[in-house]
């Protein structure tokens, strides 16, 4: 059996164009709807992972300073007692005194270290206190941590039932529409995307639906109702800008004989 020849985008008619761009705004609309099944899921799951990262982040923080702290207590417990030894000393100085002014210049020197001892024993009260004060933060955080991660454990296996359930579909949807792009002029292809990317629901291409554009339902002129159902050229909506084509190329038998059947 004969291999049937494949065209070259740009001999196609204009008619063949707008089928071919139809179906793939198809294939991109079902692909759309798969990623509105998965929903707010991703971006969901992408703040909880960076929520437990900052939350870690802060604990690990936290922990470093409470031994920074607990470090200074221990530098002035330190200072304590070399201030403690220093008074004693001056104290012992004091008993072999020859004049006031030697035993004056001893009780100040006491009188300075036992101000050095307050001092330090008010900046142990008062490292204490943060470090009783970040012990509590480390176990708030701890606690919301845990609840972040059990959340973002239920998102993410949410996540990937979704996934899972939709992920060869969607495979099949982008090969079948990758292979349609190529049949497609780059350039109309270009103009489609852009004119996709710009439109809220995704529609790049649209028919015209009673006697209006399927995309921003304003009224299209007869003469270029006419121009649209003859498809020999690509005609876009003045307003909204995207492509249109008759009812019955998109596949959608038209209003007016869907009312008379019906009748």
């Amino acid at each position: 059996m004969a291999k049937e020849v494949k065209k070259d985008p740009n001999e196609l008619s204009v008619e063949e164009k707008l089928s071919a761009l139809y179906q793939l705004q198809t294939m991109l609309s079902e692909i759309d709807k798969i990623k509105t099944l998965r929903g707010e899921l991703p971006l969901e799951v992408q703040d909880l992972e960076d929520e437990v990262t900052g939350l870690t982040t802060r604990i690990e923080k936290i922990k470093t300073e409470i031994e920074e702290l607990r470090s200074n207590v221990s530098n002035k417990k330190i200072e304590i007692e070399t201030a403690k030894a220093s008074i004693e000393k001056y104290q012992s100085q004091q008993d072999n005194v020859r004049n006031n002014r030697e035993y004056d210049v001893l009780t100040k020197e006491i009188e300075f270290q036992s101000l050095e001892v307050d001092l330090c024993e008010k900046r142990i009260r008062e490292f204490t206190a943060s470090i009783a004060a970040k012990q509590e933060e480390i176990e708030k955080s701890t606690h919301a941590l845990e609840e972040r991660k059990k959340d973002l454990e239920v998102k993410k296996n949410e996540l990937d039932e979704i996934i899972a359930e939709t992920k060869q579909e969607e495979e099949k949807l982008r090969e079948k529409a990758k292979v349609l792009e190529t049949t497609i002029e780059p350039r109309l292809l270009t103009a489609f995307k852009r004119i996709r990317k710009n439109s809220r629901n995704g529609l790049g291409i649209t028919y015209v639906q009673r006697d209006a554009c399927g995309g921003c339902f304003n009224k299209i002129p007869p003469q270029k109702q006419l121009d649209i159902r003859m498809r020999k050229k690509i005609i876009v909506c003045e307003y909204c800008g995207r492509i249109m084509i008759d009812p019955e190329l998109a596949g959608v038998m038209p209003e007016r004989q869907l009312e008379t059947k019906m009748k």
